[in-house]
C-alpha cells in the first residue's frame, strides 16, 4: 500500500510539475518573444507545454544530470595522469578539421 502511494504521489507531483512550467513558458514567451522578434505571437498553453518538452529532448534529456558530474566520462577524466590528459586533447578531433594542430 505504501508504494502505491508513493507512486500515485510522484506522479501527481510530475503533472503539477508540468503544469506550472508549461504556464511559465507561455507567460515567459508571450511577454518576451513578441516584442523581440518581428513576426512571432503569443502562444497558448498547450503550445508551450509541447515547447517545453521539446527543449528538454532536444537540450536537457529527462534525467536530471547536471552536466559532466555524476558521470563515468568525469570518473574518467578525474582519474588520468596530466600526461594522458594531455595525450586525450592531441588525439581528439571536436572542433578542428584533419590536419589541423
Amino acid at each position: 500500500m505504501n508504494f502505491r502511494m508513493r507512486l500515485v504521489g510522484k506522479l501527481l507531483f510530475v503533472v503539477v510539475a508540468a503544469g506550472v512550467l508549461g504556464g511559465a513558458v507561455m507567460l515567459l514567451w508571450n511577454l518576451v518573444m513578441p516584442g523581440l522578434l518581428v513576426g512571432s505571437r503569443p502562444i497558448d498553453y498547450w503550445h508551450a507545454l509541447g515547447l517545453l518538452v521539446l527543449c528538454r529532448i532536444l537540450f536537457g534529456g529527462f534525467r536530471g544530470h547536471g552536466g559532466w558530474h555524476g558521470h563515468r566520462h568525469w570518473q574518467k577524466w578525474q582519474a588520468m595522469t596530466e600526461e594522458e590528459r594531455e595525450q586525450f586533447r592531441k588525439n581528439r578531433s571536436f572542433g578542428r578539421r584533419r590536419g589541423e594542430e
